[in-house]
């Protein structure tokens, strides 16, 4: 019958999409890895004087292919500014997912990764492992601040407030640019990578200082980490 053959032809193209993806798998033995970093975070707000402040984070992505990833990535760490006679410190907790696209998903790269990830030079991979990326997540903050009863008065008049909320939560967008430096050379491609990222992420609630006016409070974060691929095939 008409929807016999229908169940076959959708049976038949699960079964093809299982095995490419299978194939596109057997590429890279490695679609896991863990990461962990530290660097200096500089905030971007009410108070025009930012610091330079510390931040860690730990890190786990999956590829889709060699050169699209999707992850999740926490942070801790702090951001400070002053000015004005006022000052504040954001011992903030971030956590977000993410997706990245490396520029060898538009290279002229063989099929088979296998003989690229053993036939390339060490610039090659480099430049095939530089991305770009996004994400959406949440800020725990964890704010102290002292405002100066004349800065107050003027956020005031202008139609800001002095937020009373210092320890709640706020979305963010985190954008991404940076490099994975692949270290090792096998059959399945490097065990290990140096990752450099930079960081802009963006808090449209206005509240990383416990101020809150009519522009967005932003912060970047640049870092130095590694990466350990997991379930390395023999």
């Amino acid at each position: 019958s008409i929807q016999n053959m229908k169940r076959s032809i959708f049976f038949a193209f699960i079964l093809c999409s299982f095995f490419s993806l299978q194939t596109t798998f057997a590429q890279f033995s490695r679609p896991i890895s863990l990461g962990a970093g530290a660097g200096g975070t500089m905030v971007w707000a009410d108070l025009g004087n930012t610091d330079t402040r510390f931040a860690g984070y730990l890190e786990a992505e999956g590829l889709i292919t060699p050169f699209i990833s999707v992850g999740v990535k926490g942070e801790k760490g702090m951001l400070s500014a002053y000015g004005w006679n006022s000052d504040f410190e954001n011992s903030y907790l971030g956590l977000h997912a993410n997706a990245k696209v490396r520029l060898g998903q538009f290279l002229s790269l063989p099929e088979n990764y296998s003989y690229y990830t053993l036939g390339a030079g060490t610039f090659s991979k480099i430049l095939a492992n530089i991305y770009v990326g996004a994400g959406v997540g949440a800020l725990k903050n964890n704010i102290n601040h002292r405002i100066d009863p004349t800065y107050q008065g003027s956020i005031e008049s202008a139609g800001g407030e002095i937020s009373d909320d210092l320890n709640g939560y706020q979305l963010a967008i985190p954008l991404h640019i940076g490099l994975d430096i692949p270290i090792g050379r096998t059959l399945y491609g490097p065990r290990w990578a140096i990752n450099i990222n930079y960081q802009q992420s963006l808090l449209p609630k206005d509240n990383v200082d416990g101020v809150i006016n009519s522009k967005m409070d932003q912060y970047s974060y640049l870092s130095l980490g590694v990466k350990l691929a997991l379930f390395n095939r023999n």
